[in-house]
């Protein structure tokens, strides 16, 4: 039976909900009002039948890409799930990563993929070994899938670990699917998109974590022509058109990105700053560090049991804090903590979580 439902999502819209939110996983909405538009030229209805223009040729100028190769996408989770679903057949091995994205999983089983698995260790930092992967394919691999920066834990892969990566998708006729929606979170000396490394590289990304406009749904995939045409094919099944406001909006997002994006890295750095101070004072809680990303990856010390969740339950009703429960991660024994919305609510998080603890 194939999964028809995601429970972290499920879990999200119902339950994540606290006064000390720090199960977010974006930085803090960016408002409209300042964005240098005029909101009178805002229209319901526009020109659009496989992509808008305009926008295409924002995502490909932002990317230095075709417009061609841009397909337009309702937020990266429909990214993925038609680049998936393009590139895929019901059957065909897809691999991915350990641990990962709970939806990412969720697509790959209701496409009825054979998933496989590689493991990101978290005593080498959750970094790739290629040679993992070089273990776990096999002549059936289709698809290779990872998140860069990873997703939950905020390690960055390498471009040289990405080219040694593309090279066994290459071997066995594969594709690499990349979600890098949280790769501009590295905000300085940021990578290139990955989509430069070959044709073998399919990307997905959107807006909606590092620029504070996921209302928007801008999100979005890379992917050589002819594949990308079939993926805006396979899109028709979804939906007619996009909602044309927010293509116009997106539009100007993309002519202010750097106004965007210069808000969140002093909110990000801050709330970095507190975490760092918080760990060296915990005994019973550990992270692997990184020096970018929004979102870390905490573990619960053995004594304190091997599943977070009884602990994250009493934080929430005792002591109105919520954070991302391990095991929609695939790892009972950790739980994802969010930064970059508000500084003062999460020193407060924190300091919550250290009295949970106690």
């Amino acid at each position: 039976m194939r999964h028809k439902h995601s429970d972290y999502m499920h879990w999200s819209k119902t339950q994540s909900r606290a006064r000390f939110n720090l199960a977010t996983s974006g930085v803090a909405p960016f408002p409209v009002r300042e964005l240098p538009i005029d909101l009178k030229e805002l229209e319901i209805n526009g020109d659009n039948s496989y992509g808008y223009a305009p926008l295409q040729q924002a995502i490909a100028a932002h990317h230095e890409v075709n417009p061609d190769c841009v397909v337009e996408s309702a937020g990266t989770s429909m990214a993925n799930h038609l680049a998936m679903a393009a590139i895929t057949e019901p059957g065909d091995e897809v691999l991915i990563e350990h641990p990962a994205y709970g939806p990412i999983l969720d697509v790959a089983q209701y496409l009825q993929a054979n998933v496989k698995r590689f493991r990101r260790a978290e005593e080498n930092g959750w970094a790739i070994d290629p040679a993992d992967i070089r273990h776990c394919v096999t002549p059936k691999t289709r698809l290779i899938v990872i998140t860069n920066l990873h997703n939950p834990t905020s390690a960055l892969t390498p471009e040289s670990v990405l080219r040694e990566i593309g090279d066994i998708a290459r071997s066995i006729g594969a594709f690499v699917l990349i979600d890098e929606v949280y790769l501009d979170a590295v905000y300085e000396e940021t990578p290139r998109t990955a989509f430069h490394l070959g044709p073998g590289f399919v990307v997905t990304s959107s807006l909606t974590k590092v620029y504070g406009v996921s209302g928007l749904r801008c999100g979005w995939i890379l992917a050589q022509p002819d594949l990308a045409w079939k993926m805006l094919r396979l899109n028709d099944l979804y939906s007619a058109t996009p909602v044309f406001p927010s293509e116009l909006l997106s539009v100007a997002a993309f002519k202010h990105l750097n106004l965007l994006r210069e808000r969140a890295p002093r909110i990000v750095e801050a709330d970095r700053n507190l975490l760092r101070d918080f760990l060296a004072q915990q005994s019973t809680i550990s992270a692997v560090w990184t020096d970018w990303g929004t979102t870390s990856f905490l573990r619960l010390s053995r004594d304190r049991g091997s599943n977070a969740d009884v602990f994250l339950e009493r934080l929430q009703s005792k002591f109105d804090t919520s954070a991302v429960p391990g095991r929609f991660f695939e790892l009972p024994d950790h739980f994802r903590i969010g930064m970059g919305v508000n500084t003062a609510m999460f020193a407060e998080g924190l300091n919550r979580i250290s009295r949970a603890l106690r």
